[in-house]
């Protein structure tokens, strides 16, 4: 068997294991049949829109309503849909440089778009990325404030997904915002995840999204939508957003089951992201409990207190061990307690993400330190 068709294979149990799990901690919607899908969507449409609404054209309807739905949440002038959120930041970035006259952008090296989206920044929208600093966290005022090169605009990722969903405190945020503004940069928000930081920063969105001066959202990755973002900020950025975006072939012709899945998931699941955050918490500790019970020579639960209802847990051994031993959990006893592990640092080290939703906001701290122990049990020692 070749590694493709072993990651294939391996690939194809986890996703059988997550479907036939009876205990989780998250379904994941990638995980739902198709068929049940659509018809979830469908018997829920009422909610959001008419019995005898028109489906939207090249933008209008119900696209247009999630717009300015996201455009109030947000306390922003407008917003514009985009298919995927790696073409609304290109926009935004791009449309910020014609107005700075500066096309470089300060972020994080471990930023969605340095990591993820193939030099897109570059190789596309001809943009120029530098680093105010390399910790893994968000830049601190005076590393942005000291940076010894001019930049056009700085890109807060919040949370700071690949150094483990981390958010600043919100005065240390504010104050790397008013540091760029002392170098005449215009602040953007990733907030592809920004939905669930409202119990970290004690705030409310309109408060965090107002520091910046355009902000991207996600509808599917924390609200479980189809697909799609938007892109909300002063209103003539945005319509010179509308007009780039199309230029890049996100003028698509219809997108309204993306849309209607974004409304549904704004009025279900953002209402209990703070839910999903407290549990997080309870769930962090409970595995940081039951690591060391089980006698691990270590193990890291990081953020120790997670910032969001997402955060990594480290194990000390090779990511192909730390799968067969999560598949083999979920196949025998249906409990599916972590998902795809990953090599991250030194040889031997593999780390996961966890996510609290719906699912496993009924699992007792008992109930995952039993999980833990079952898991670890599978592991060579």
């Amino acid at each position: 068997m070749t590694a493709n068709e072993a990651e294939q294979d391996t690939r194809a149990r986890r996703s059988a294991a997550a479907r036939g799990a009876a205990r989780t901690l998250h379904r994941s919607p990638l995980h739902i049949p198709l068929t049940e899908r659509l018809s979830a969507l469908a018997a829920a449409a009422p909610e959001v829109v008419g019995a005898d609404e028109a489906t939207d054209i090249y933008g209008d309807g119900v696209v247009a309503t999630l717009e300015e739905e996201v455009a109030r949440l947000l306390g922003k002038e407008a917003a514009v849909f985009f298919p995927t959120g790696t073409m609304a930041q290109q926009v935004a970035l791009r449309c910020w440089a014609g107005r700075t006259g500066n096309a470089t952008v300060a972020l994080h090296p471990k930023a969605h778009p340095e990591l993820h989206e193939g030099d897109a920044f570059t190789a596309v929208s001809g943009l120029r990325t530098v680093h105010p600093t390399d910790e893994p966290r968000l830049p601190m005022a005076g590393e942005v404030r000291e940076f010894p090169e001019p930049f056009g605009a700085l890109m807060l990722e919040l949370p700071l997904r690949d150094a483990g969903f981390v958010l600043p405190d919100w005065e240390e945020l504010e104050a790397v915002v008013e540091a760029a503004r002392e170098r005449d940069a215009v602040v953007h928000i990733d907030g592809a995840r920004l939905w669930e930081c409202t119990p970290h920063f004690g705030r409310p969105l309109r408060e965090i999204a107002g520091l910046a001066d355009t902000v991207y959202v996600s509808f599917y990755k924390s609200l479980e939508g189809l697909s799609g973002a938007a892109l909300a900020g002063p209103r003539t950025l945005v319509e010179e957003a509308r007009m780039w975006r199309h230029r890049y072939g996100g003028q698509l012709f219809q997108q309204f089951p993306a849309a209607v899945s974004a409304l549904l998931g704004l009025k279900h699941v953002l209402p209990r992201l703070p839910a999903y955050v407290a549990h997080a918490r309870v769930v962090a500790e409970a595995l940081r409990e039951g690591f060391a019970a089980a006698g691990l020579p270590w193990s890291r639960v990081h953020p120790g207190r997670p910032h969001t209802h997402q955060f990594q847990v480290w194990l000390p051994y090779a990511s192909e061990v730390l799968d067969e031993a999560s598949l083999g959990q979920a196949e025998e006893t249906k409990t599916f307690l972590f998902g795809r592990w990953f090599a991250d640092g030194p040889p031997g080290l593999s780390a996961t993400e966890v996510t609290v939703t719906e699912e496993g906001l009924d699992w007792t701290a008992d109930d995952v330190k039993e999980a833990v122990a079952e898991f670890v049990r599978r592991l060579p020692r």
